[in-house]
C-alpha cells in the first residue's frame, strides 16, 4: 500500500500488475464498509486473469486514507463520484478504465458513469444500489445495533484503524437518516453507454433482483447479468471462482 495525493486528501492505493499494451487499468471501488485491503487478493487474481493492470484505493474516510468530517452529506455518493473519483483517475493517470464496484461501491460508478464517463471503457457492478429498499434499511439497522454491541467495531478497526467510527458512521447514519429514503441514482442510467456487466448474489440481504433489473432495463449500452445462488452481498467472496470467471470473461470481451 502507499499513498496518492487527490485533492489536497492523502488516499491508500495499491497498484497490482503491469498492463500489456492496450488494455485497460481496472479500479476498484470498496463497498460501504469496505476499504482497499478488505478486497483482499481478488484485484490481483483478476488482473492476472485479464492481462490488465489493477488499482485499488480507500475513499477518504476508510482503511488508512485521510479522515472525512462526519456527517456526511446524504450526497456523498454523487460527491465521490463527481469530486474524488476523476481526480484519483486524472493523478493516476490513468484514460482508460474498467470501474470494477461494490455496493456503494458500484452506485458511485453508475454516478460516473452516466454523468461523465470520461476515459471509460465498461462497467463491473457487483450488489449496486440504485433505489432505496426496505430490506436494505432493515438490514444496516440490523448492522447499527451490532456495531454498539457485539465486537464488530473491534474486528472493523483492523481494517481501518483510526478511521474506524468514521468509516461506520459515515456509511451507517446516511443510510438511516429518513432523508435518504428518497434517494435514487435511476436518472443517471440512460446516460450510461459502455457495456455493463452486473452481478448479485440471490441471497443478498441488502438488497433485491429489482436493483439489478432497474440497472439492465435502463442503461443505453449493452447489458449483462450474473445472479447466483448461495451467494450473498459480497458475490467475490461468497463465489468467488464463478465471478472471477465471469468478470474475465467480460473483461475479454472489452479488449
Amino acid at each position: 500500500m502507499s499513498h496518492l495525493l487527490v485533492n489536497g486528501v492523502r488516499l491508500e492505493v495499491m497498484g497490482v500488475g503491469e498492463a500489456a499494451p492496450g488494455r485497460p487499468t481496472l479500479v476498484f471501488l470498496h463497498e460501504g464498509l469496505g476499504s482497499a485491503g478488505l478486497w483482499r487478493d481478488f484485484p490481483a487474481a483478476l488482473a492476472e486473469r485479464t492481462g490488465c493492470r489493477a488499482l485499488v484505493y480507500s475513499r477518504q474516510g476508510y482503511g488508512a486514507s485521510d479522515p472525512c468530517a462526519l456527517p456526511r452529506p446524504l450526497t456523498f455518493m454523487h460527491e465521490e463520484a463527481r469530486g474524488a473519483l476523476p481526480a484519483l483517475l486524472d493523478a493516476a493517470g490513468i484514460d482508460d478504465a474498467i470501474l470494477v464496484g461494490h455496493s456503494d461501491g458500484a452506485s458511485i460508478a453508475l454516478i460516473y458513469a452516466g454523468e461523465n464517463g470520461r476515459h471509460l471503457r465498461g462497467l463491473i457492478l457487483e450488489a449496486p444500489h440504485v433505489f432505496v429498499e426496505p430490506v436494505c434499511v432493515e438490514a444496516i439497522a440490523k448492522t447499527n445495533a451490532a456495531y454498539a454491541s457485539t465486537d464488530l467495531r473491534a474486528r472493523l478497526a483492523r481494517h481501518h484503524g483510526a478511521n474506524v467510527d468514521c468509516a461506520f458512521r459515515g456509511w451507517a447514519d446516511s443510510w438511516l437518516d429518513p432523508g435518504f429514503l428518497e434517494w435514487n441514482l435511476e436518472e443517471f442510467l440512460p446516460g450510461i453507454k459502455v457495456p455493463v456487466l452486473v452481478i448479485q448474489g440471490r441471497n443478498d440481504e441488502y438488497g433485491t433482483l429489482e436493483q439489478v433489473e432497474r440497472v439492465c432495463r435502463q442503461v443505453s449500452g449493452p447489458a449483462e447479468r450474473l445472479i447466483l445462488d448461495q451467494c450473498g452481498h459480497s458475490p467475490h467472496r461468497d463465489q468467488r471462482e464463478a465471478v472471477l470467471d465471469a468478470m474475465a470473461a467480460f473483461v475479454g470481451r472489452l479488449l
